[in-house]
């Protein structure tokens, strides 16, 4: 039976039933809407989420990033405090590094220490460390082992509430909406943030485009990894209730939300052989490249399918 809104505590309004589909099993799941907030959220949340997260799955699989080029080391120091030149804003130019960036606007020196929410197999962790940011760490509940570089350890495997300290920036990548209890996690952020600091979240939307034209069959909903589809709304007031206020939001939306939305709504599970591949393109160039104009546009709009949200400390 649907049941009240877990983030807000409003009424329940629409109903819908999604299918697995990154692995093709089709196992259906209940979603509902908050009539009040607009959250899109699993109706119960599944009792074996583990089975969910196997060995392959694509934040967990892989190695490390080796050793970035001399290129992108000047793109990323002109990104970050324009110390690399004139050579440095070309290589930023041919390939801009918007994370570095934005570390940068946000005043983050390089010895701050930074904690990765959810962070995988630890790539984004080590980036970080390889541009010079020393104190940065990251956990992950699903990791096997401990993520080691040049014999540091950067990433480990633990939950949020085991997590003590203080952080200039703690950051959700794509994890928020994994977590079953939204509440707690909000307010372990609040408690790991520095008051001088900030929380980051990337994380998908129902306030999109994306939701409207495909419904269940939008990619992003991800049945049923995604515990929680936020509306601008229902994060920030989520936020608000735990002591943050929401400093800036930008979408950061790509093509994949179409692509791969319209490979689901032809029944193709995302690890399928027939779906889209670098290798085995399901679409045109002129269809990809359509979609990745599409998204840009959204962007601009405000409609794109997921953000990033910058939280600073009330």
């Amino acid at each position: 039976m649907t049941q009240t809104c877990r983030s807000c505590g409003g009424a329940p309004g629409a109903r819908h039933i999604a299918r697995e589909m990154m692995y093709g099993s089709r196992e259906e799941f209940a979603y509902f809407e908050c009539a009040a907030c607009g959250c899109l959220q699993i109706e119960t949340v599944p009792g074996d989420l583990a089975r969910h997260y196997p060995k392959a799955y694509y934040s967990l699989a892989g190695g490390l990033p080796k050793a970035p080029s001399w290129r992108r080391r000047l793109a990323a120091d002109w990104a970050y405090d324009r110390s690399s030149g004139v050579l440095g804003w070309l290589a930023h130019a041919l390939r801009p590094n918007a994370e570095m960036r934005l570390l940068g606007q946000l005043g983050l020196a390089k010895t701050d220490p930074i904690l990765d929410v959810g962070c995988g197999n630890g790539a984004r962790v080590a980036r970080l460390v390889q541009h010079g940011f020393s104190s940065a760490e990251g956990i992950d509940a699903h990791l096997a082992a401990d993520v080691t570089l040049d014999g540091k350890r950067i990433a480990r495997r633990a939950t949020l509430d085991a997590i003590d300290g203080r952080y200039r920036l703690v950051t959700f990548h794509h994890s928020f909406e994994h977590l079953p209890d939204q509440h707690a996690a909000m307010r372990d952020a609040r408690r790991l943030t520095r008051a001088d600091g900030f929380a980051l979240l990337r994380v998908p939307t129902r306030s999109s485009a994306a939701w409207d034209i495909y419904g269940v069959d939008w990619v992003q909903l991800d049945a049923p990894r995604h515990l929680y589809l936020h509306s601008r709304e229902s994060l920030a007031r989520l936020a608000e209730a735990h002591g943050f206020r929401v400093v800036r939001i930008d979408d950061d939306s790509d093509g994949f939300q179409f692509w791969g939305s319209e490979q689901y709504k032809r029944g193709i599970p995302a690890n399928d052989p027939r779906g889209h591949s670098k290798r085995k393109p399901m679409f045109s160039a002129a269809e990809l490249a359509d979609f990745e104009n599409r998204a840009r546009q959204l962007n601009a709009q405000g409609r794109g399918d997921q953000f990033r949200a910058i939280l600073a400390p009330v």
